[in-house]
């Protein structure tokens, strides 16, 4: 029986649907996290076959304490995995510690977590990357503006999502920044690309074969929710294009991608820019080495009438799926902000939409800053119905 270590099970509260699984196809699932075991959901007690308690996961040493004490009781261990951004670090350390092969090691990290260091490997891909500057001093910078012209985004080189991400407009917002920027992290300042986001999400094999593919777009900036407090909205394609398909799996190639859940990000250019293309090319933006966050593994198997949970875990098990994919669709994401004096009501949607609705749910307030604080999860057959719930469901009273 292979042994399957799972960093944090309980969050995102989802994930436990990946250990049921890992459970049904034979593995012996052992969770490590910082909850009461008491506090843990029904679900997910059922879906561990262990589980061990530390007092807190971003306490390394407690943790490498947890997997010791795991391979002590239950032998070696051949898979650890969190699927989650923010432990992918360690997660690579702590492979690499326990001579743990499947899956990305310490020295794989600079350049999947290292936003100028993704660029080359988008590069070699074949895919335009946009023109970057790593910050220095403020006449660099400004330097670097007067090159590219303004607006410039600027944001951690390595960070989670868009936190600490400035749009800068001209040299006074330049000189702000640099009294607002977190002292001793290393930014990434680059020219600013015109275009929606649109993401390659896929589960790959340990040949660098895709077993699933999909994808999501993302009509507003993650960078302006979070800054602007603003509402959120995504949607996973009724169907994948072919150029998101190829520049998908010429990605997986160039980063050497294996046994993995991916989130590959681009942007579609919405005008002809300069040095990187026409007006509908795909841009670079970032990889991501690990499921699209939130709830969008369900919001991929409400669009595709699948179970994504299912072929993650039969790639670990035994490196193919017999899961079907069903009848395909729209699956929107609509993230509400609380304080908007929005013009339909919570039953007004639910009377309206509520044959369309698969999720309504509070999110979660470490997700809400880029989410919203409101969910509503709901299925179309046509780009215009999806467009039209988008546009009800976020009016607001003028």
């Amino acid at each position: 029986m292979k042994n399957f270590i799972f960093i944090s099970p309980n969050f995102p509260t989802n994930y436990w649907m990946f250990c049921r699984e890992l459970k049904k196809n034979g593995l012996n699932v052992l969770g490590i996290g910082d909850q009461p075991y008491d506090e843990l959901s029904d679900d997910l007690k059922n879906s561990l076959n262990e589980y061990y308690k530390v007092d807190n996961l971003e306490n390394d040493d407690q943790v490498y304490r947890a997997v010791a004490f795991l391979i002590y009781k239950h032998g070696r261990i051949d898979w650890l995995e969190s699927n989650n951004e923010y432990w992918l670090e360690r997660d690579a350390r702590l492979r690499t510690d326990f001579n743990i092969t499947t899956g990305f090691q310490a020295a794989d990290i600079p350049h999947i977590k290292y936003k100028s260091k993704m660029k080359e490997y988008y590069k070699r891909a074949g895919i335009p990357v946009a023109r970057y500057h790593l910050v220095d001093g403020l006449e660099g910078c400004l330097e670097f503006a007067g090159k590219v012209g303004y607006p410039i985004v600027a944001k951690p080189d390595n960070g989670v999502g868009a936190s600490h991400t400035f749009k800068i407009k001209d040299d006074e917002e330049m000189e702000r920044f640099f009294e607002l920027k977190w002292p001793d992290t290393p930014y990434i300042m680059e020219e600013f690309v015109n275009g929606e986001v649109n993401s390659y999400d896929a589960i790959i094999d340990s040949n660098g074969e895709p077993m699933f593919e999909t994808g999501n777009v993302t009509p507003m900036s993650i960078m302006d929710i979070v800054n602007n407090k603003d509402n959120s909205i995504y949607y996973i394609l009724k169907n994948l294009p072919n150029d998101t398909r190829l520049a998908g799996r010429a990605t997986v190639k160039s980063f050497g991608v294996r046994s993995r859940f991916v989130h590959f990000e681009f942007f579609r250019l919405t005008k002809d820019q300069e040095g990187l293309g026409r007006k509908g090319d795909l841009v670079a933006l970032e990889v991501n080495m690990r499921p699209c966050g939130g709830f969008t593994p369900d919001m991929i198997d409400f669009a595709h009438n699948t179970d994504v949970y299912k072929i993650w875990a039969d790639m670990v098990a035994f490196d193919r799926s017999t899961m079907p994919v069903g009848e395909n669709a729209y699956c929107a994401f609509a993230g509400r902000r609380d304080g908007k004096d929005f013009v339909m009501s919570h039953k007004d949607i639910l009377d309206k939409y509520g044959s369309h609705i698969k999720m309504v749910n509070r999110i979660p307030d470490v997700l809400a800053e880029a989410m919203g604080n409101q969910m509503y999860v709901a299925v179309f057959d046509s780009q215009g119905e999806l467009d039209a719930f988008y546009q009800d469901i976020l009016r607001c009273n003028e």
